[in-house]
């Protein structure tokens, strides 16, 4: 998470899911609005919980609301691009919290909620926010991803009307069909029948990635793996893309998925070697190892060996492609990993990447989120427009906005966000020149490194002869500069705000974003005049090239339907079950433990103590202070009776006899009974139902000696009236001192007075 204060008197603040996205939204606000205006940059990425979205959301609430009410009135934009595996509803609960928490002051300083938002669940995240909105008397207007990412912007800045309702369904798995209107129609697809082959002219590279390709996972990433085999079967592919699993942390064995409604096995490899040689189809390596291992796992890949299919020649490196998913690897790292695999001719994707997608043929772990987003943005078969990007949220973002704006995505990459990414942009931006099957190109940079310079010389040389759609991110930086120089605003310390991803710094002229897109544009490429016009270019660029006849959209085709999981099904409320078991004393299930109801913290910072908590578990409730005094002074004087007694004896015994822990501590356990330490329930119970029965001290008495019937809790062999317990006496002077009454307790010394008159 980041969190950089630009203005504090500044109107338009900012809560971005991205690190892409969040520079987009300050690109936009700048181009729209004074530089000024722009109260903040921030992001949160990666999957955060409700504790953590509601801290964020707090901090800015906090910061936005303080000081003077702006006569104005002030604007949050809650925007983000279509995630990938984030579920929306789950972090927007932790905003929800905030907004709760500071609804007066909110209300006070005239704030206007404009939220946008996409991924997994997103339309209960929407419809929660909306519902907010109503309950808390806030203008929140809410718009999912039909709805253009930056086109909030110009309606908080009233450049745009705001529609009054949004309505939000969820998608069927089971029946959707995609329509497009630059689609043609083409026969249903079911099973194998009618699949698109990427066809190859001769002399020309076959591609890394087609409907043929396997891959070896490493890291027990089940819900990753289980996305890539239901695309997969969406697809229609034959056989599923991921033939192994790498995990060092156990034993050779296999791992149940699913492939439609069918199980499937995989095996799962302790070692590398193992695995390819067990799979010598596989020719991709998707390293989900953390960023503390990720560079030995790539080493160890890269320095796998076969041998050519021809026989001639040396061996060659096993792999074609390796994707690594984690962010953080120390650049020198990164930088010998790139030699490496070049010198290897070996396609390296990331590090800090979500991984690459060919629709209809193959995707790289949570790339294109879940199935719902997959078939909404067409992934599920081939288009004609191939993008690469450094952002993996503004990868799925692209997903959306080409699948909208033309007949859908040929093949998209995300590079990583790191300063130096293993592959560039001109090294896919070329594969695609070469790929008959991609008609357009689009390219999503930003601000930062050089890489788009590549483009331009290869533009302006004539290799790249495809239409070509760029834009970078990142133009607010130099107006927030020039703005801050010129004293126009409270803007300081520029320098210190890190714009979205690791690379996404400026160190000269050349690195701007500015820059970037003049040289674009003079090139040759279809630059437009902001994000916000990118989807139009595009429609612009594709309608020319089918008009033209360049270009024949390609068919459109349902998808094999792709049964739902449970969990997931459970959890938007499409199915229910009963539980198996129901606990009504406490909650481990969400953010925060549940005693009876009352988070942990809560009872943590009222200082509810040991006899607290035994009311709330016990109980079910708060019982009052002498009470929950009582019950501490019960564990106090009742905490240890000493080596002699039947239950300590018995566990002495069968410790000494070399049985364990556990076992000895049972048989102690067992001794447990009316006349060995379970005296005291019985005694209760006895007590309260023959004073429930509204019985005399004498009649119970009488009655116990006629039923033959000891009382519990009568005739100690050691304590007596004599030699009282002085835990008992304790006990029920603290009683008598704090407790309003105590008539059960009063019956039963009444009754110890019968049952020793004799004696006494």
């Amino acid at each position: 998470m980041k969190l950089s204060v630009l203005n504090p008197r500044g109107r338009v603040w900012t809560m971005s899911a991205g690190g892409g996205a969040s520079v987009i939204y300050a690109d936009t606000i700048c181009q729209l609005a004074p530089a000024k205006e722009l109260a903040n940059y921030g992001e949160y990425s990666g999957a955060p919980s409700e504790a953590q979205t509601y801290e964020y959301a707090r901090t800015i609430l906090k910061l936005m609301t303080t000081g003077e009410p702006d006569p104005e009135g002030k604007v949050l934009l809650i925007g983000g691009g279509v995630a990938n595996f984030t579920n929306v509803a789950a972090t927007f609960r932790g905003i929800i919290r905030a907004i709760r928490e500071y609804q007066d002051a909110l209300r006070t300083h005239k704030v206007r909620i404009y939220v946008r938002r996409g991924g997994p669940n997103y339309q209960e995240g929407l419809r929660d926010m909306q519902a907010l909105g109503r309950s808390v008397d806030l203008p929140i207007h809410v718009f999912g991803p039909e709805t253009h990412m930056t086109a909030i912007v110009s309606m908080a800045l009233g450049l745009i009307e705001t529609p009054s309702a949004v309505a939000f369904t969820i998608p069927s798995f089971f029946e959707q069909q995609i329509k497009s209107p630059f689609a043609s129609e083409a026969p249903d697809f079911h099973g194998d029948g009618g699949t698109v082959e990427c066809r190859r002219e001769a002399g020309v590279p076959q591609a890394i990635f087609t409907k043929a390709t396997r891959s070896i996972v490493w890291g027990l990433q089940l819900k990753a793996i289980q996305s890539m085999l239901d695309f997969d079967y969406a697809c229609g592919r034959a056989d599923p893309s991921v033939a192994a699993i790498i995990y060092p942390f156990t034993e050779d064995r296999t791992e149940k998925f699913y492939w439609g409604a069918d199980d499937l096995f995989i095996p799962v490899y302790k070692h590398m070697q193992t695995a390819f040689d067990a799979h010598p189809d596989a020719t991709i390596l998707v390293n989900f190892a953390s960023y503390r291992a990720a560079y030995e796992v790539t080493l160890e890949a890269l320095a796998s060996k076969r041998d050519p299919e021809d026989g001639m020649g040396p061996p060659r490196c096993r792999v074609d492609c390796v994707a690594i998913i984690a962010e953080g690897i120390p650049e020198r790292f990164s930088r010998d990993l790139i030699f490496r695999a070049k010198k290897l001719d070996v396609l390296l994707i990331g590090p800090a990447t979500v991984g690459a997608i060919k629709p209809g043929c193959f995707k790289i772990g949570n790339t294109a989120g879940m199935m719902d987003n997959v078939l909404s943005s067409k992934l599920h078969r081939p288009g004609s427009v191939a993008y690469v990007s450094r952002s993996g949220g503004m990868s799925n973002e692209l997903n959306n906005i080409i699948s909208m704006n033309s007949d859908g995505v040929a093949e998209g990459v995300a590079i990583g966000g790191d300063r130096f990414p293993g592959s560039t942009f001109i090294d896919h931006i070329l594969r695609y020149e070469a790929d008959p099957d991609v008609a357009m190109i689009v390219l999503l940079g930003e601000v930062g490194g050089l890489e788009e310079y590549a483009v331009v010389e290869a533009l302006e040389s004539g290799k790249v002869k495809k239409p070509l759609v760029a834009w970078c991110i990142g133009t607010c930086a130099q107006v927030l500069a020039s703005t801050a120089g010129s004293g126009g605003s409270d803007t300081t310390n520029l320098e210190e705000v890190q714009f979205g991803h690791a690379g996404a710094c400026a160190r000269s002229e050349q690195e701007t974003a500015v820059s970037k897109n003049a040289r674009l544009a003079k090139a040759g490429a279809h630059v437009p005049p902001s994000f916000n016009e990118l989807g139009s270019l595009i429609r612009t660029v594709y309608s020319r090239l089918v008009e033209s006849g360049k270009l024949t959209p390609k068919p459109n085709y349902p998808p094999r339907p792709v049964p739902m999981d449970y969990a997931w099904a459970k959890e938007l409320g499409f199915v229910r079950k009963p539980a198996a078991f129901t606990s009504t004393v406490c909650d481990d299930r969400g953010q925060e433990v549940l005693y009876a109801g009352v988070p942990v913290s809560k009872v943590l910072q009222e200082d509810l103590g040991i006899g607290g908590v035994l009311s709330l578990l016990w109980f079910k409730r708060k019982l009052p202070k002498y009470a929950t005094d009582y019950l501490e002074r019960c564990i106090i004087v009742a905490a240890d009776h000493g080596p002699a007694v039947s239950g300590a004896h018995n566990t002495i015994v069968a410790a000494r006899a070399d049985k364990d822990l556990v076992s000895s501590l049972v048989s102690g356990l067992l001794t447990v009974g009316n006349r060995f330490g379970g005296a005291l329930d019985a005694a209760a119970r006895q007590f309260s139902e023959a004073f429930d029965r509204h019985l005399s001290p004498a009649d119970f008495v009488s009655s116990s000696r006629a039923a033959g019937r000891l009382i519990m809790g009568i005739g100690h062999r050691v304590k007596s009236v004599n030699n009282p317990d002085t835990r008992v006496s304790l006990l029920a002077d603290f009683a008598r001192k704090h407790f309003p009454k105590t008539p059960l307790m009063d019956y039963a010394f009444e009754v110890e007075k019968h049952t020793t008159a004799k004696v006494s």
